[in-house]
């Protein structure tokens, strides 16, 4: 003997169809609204051309003295995290709430001199998302040949 009635032991006909049209399943859904993280690509500019390429140590002492110069101690506590550093160019990590602070910085810094040659830092790029920042190379040249 059954207890059910007999609509309970089956779905209706239009649940069952959607079920049957439907192929994939997702497994899960993830929104990143605000990454904890910012990225930025900058580049060494001189005077002089032929100098050497610069290096971690030079790029951060130059964010640093960049930040200094615009926000004092708030500046300097600003944490950068270098990526990856090539020829005269950077890519670095600054945390998202700090990108703002940090690009105006960069671009009110003076620069500086040494024996004549004056060496400024230029933003290049700015994203949230590091992937959007990938393959940019050229992109300058595009509308100047």
């Amino acid at each position: 003997m059954s207890t059910q009635s007999k609509g309970q032991d089956t779905a209706p006909a239009s649940t069952q169809q959607a079920y049957q049209n439907h192929k994939s399943h997702e497994l899960l859904t993830c929104s990143i609204k605000a990454p904890l993280f910012s990225y930025a690509h900058l580049e060494v500019v001189r005077d002089e051309p032929g100098t050497a390429s610069t290096d971690a140590l030079q790029f951060h002492s130059f964010c640093t003295s960049a930040l200094t110069q615009f926000l004092g101690a708030t500046g300097a506590a600003i944490s950068l995290d270098i990526l990856k550093v090539q020829g005269n160019e950077c890519w670095l990590r600054v945390s998202r709430q700090d990108l703002g602070a940090f690009a105006a910085a960069l671009t009110a810094w003076p620069g500086t001199r040494d024996a004549g040659a004056h060496t400024i830092l230029r933003i290049r790029q700015c994203s949230d998302w590091l992937g959007a920042m990938v393959g940019g190379d050229g992109q300058d040249k595009l509308w100047t040949s």
